[in-house]
């Protein structure tokens, strides 16, 4: 198997992935002639079962339909969440999201043992302005129950033109009832690489966030770098928390520029347990120490990344222990402008560990502070004196998080609390109504949002700063 055809197999999104690979095309067309004979007789049965049905079952029934159950039906005894069947409308969708913008709330989802999950919401997107977050589990799509539903098919639900507004119910780990949360649907544009320069202790420290692996991601990273470089950096830190995945390829094009050829970058494993060992074409190191940051919404072409500098290179992880993706999917075109993805290889580490369902430790385990952990206020009506309801605890939980002690977290509203919303209020300019209305949530979440993105409140990249200072 050739190193060139390996780097263009797919490896993952389920909303924001690249165009597939022709190897698994190829690699079908050759065996073809085998899979026939071998299952020649097996077939004969599915083709006079669906002769059946057409010639004399008593109602009308449309053989495309029957022949995409069919589909379905194989693909389903996979038991495998990331090998799936898109019929025309969700390939035509599918390839939608391939574009350089589209319009959704900006969120990866899959299946996680049974369940329809967020992996991870893309940065600066309406998912992640909502307040969605990695594991949430999706109940509802605009009041339907998803039970049972294909991810494909929610994945389309969730979709829509801008300004528009989709209500997902999810269940959140740690609750007991289900959040309702509303987002406004935008234009999602697919920037994928962002960097600065943090100066620290006198030192200049590169930071690199990817926060998903596309087609031109790797060449964005390689210019990055490069300006980055330009300046004489003492050390970059590479972030790849929340980002949920993508090309291997674009993995290749990124390792290719910070780690070395000593120890494959990954390993892929097919189907008969060979491994072909990928590496680089780099021989040194680079000349400045690095840190990854990654946490459980970093997954599958991210770990890829994540563990080829903690396993190659000897690189820190900080952060939270990884989501656990360790498949490669391909796409397979079917001639009817219809694909299907199905799982032919695992990827292993460096050093051959298989990480799928178990996610990468980290080194360093840092958990961010509640101001990463806030949930959404809903508020149809407004809050006020005397309620007791979860709403109230969620607004409890951030006026105690930007400095306004409500005196309880239990989500009773008492007169602290109170006391603490109109002081709240007063200090934005806000009416001094002692209510959480709309106007006042949008307030407190506006500042939550500021506050996230100081440099000081993320316990992370603090740690990742703190490692700069004993790393010369």
């Amino acid at each position: 198997m050739k190193k060139r055809t390996l780097i263009l197999l797919w490896i993952c999104s389920i909303i924001l992935s690249s165009v597939g690979t022709y190897f698994g095309i190829q690699m079908l067309d050759s065996k073809a002639d085998l899979i026939r004979k071998r299952n020649s007789v097996d077939l004969s049965k599915v083709e006079k079962v669906f002769q059946m049905i057409i010639q004399s079952y008593v109602e009308d029934v449309d053989e495309n339909t029957l022949i995409e159950g069919a589909i379905d039906g194989m693909l389903d005894q996979l038991h495998d969440p990331y090998s799936v069947y898109l019929n025309k409308e969700q390939a035509k969708e599918f390839h939608r999201s391939l574009e350089s913008t589209f319009e959704g709330i900006g969120a990866e989802i899959s299946e996680v043992d049974g369940k329809i999950v967020i992996i991870s919401p893309l940065k600066n997107s309406p998912a992640e302005r909502a307040g969605l977050k990695p594991y949430d589990e999706i109940m509802k799509v605009d009041g339907k129950a998803i039970k049972d539903m294909d991810v494909y098919d929610v994945m389309m639900m969730i979709r829509g033109e801008k300004g528009t507004t989709v209500s997902l119910q999810i269940m959140r780990e740690g609750f007991r009832e289900p959040l309702t949360i509303e987002v406004v649907r935008d234009r999602i544009p697919i920037e994928t690489v962002f960097s600065k320069i943090i100066e620290h202790h006198k030192k200049s420290i590169g930071y690199i966030e990817i926060t998903s692996f596309s087609t031109e991601t790797g060449k964005d990273f390689a210019h990055h770098l490069h300006v980055l470089e330009r300046e004489n950096i003492d050390g970059l830190i590479i972030d790849v928390r929340g980002n949920p995945g993508g090309l291997l390829s674009t993995v290749e094009e990124i390792v290719q520029h910070i780690v070395t050829n000593q120890k494959p970058f990954v390993q892929i494993e097919g189907k008969n347990g060979k491994r072909e060992p990928l590496y680089t074409k780099r021989s040194e190191k680079k000349p400045y120490p690095m840190v990854v940051l990654m946490d459980k919404g970093s997954a599958s072409a991210s770990e890829i990344l994540a563990a080829a500098l903690k396993e190659g290179e000897g690189i820190p992880s900080i952060g939270e222990r990884t989501f656990g993706k360790g498949t490669v999917q391909q796409q397979i075109e079917l001639g009817d402008e219809t694909f299907m993805k199905l799982t032919m290889y695992k990827w292993l580490t460096p050093d051959g560990r298989w990480i799928h369902g178990k996610g990468i430790e980290p080194d360093i385990e840092v958990q961010q502070s509640n101001l990463f952990h806030l949930h959404p206020i809903q508020v149809d009506r407004p809050l006020e004196r005397d309620m007791n309801n979860v709403q109230v605890k969620y607004a409890q939980e951030l006026l105690k998080a930007i400095g306004f002690d409500p005196g309880r977290m239990d989500g009773y509203f008492n007169e602290k609390t109170e006391e603490a919303v109109k002081q709240f209020q007063e200090v934005n300019g806000l009416p001094k109504t002692g209510m959480i209305d709309h106007q006042t949530v949008q307030q407190m979440e506006r500042i939550v949002m500021r506050e996230i993105e100081k440099l000081e409140n993320d316990r992370q990249l603090q740690m990742a700063l703190k490692y700069f200072e004993y790393a010369f």
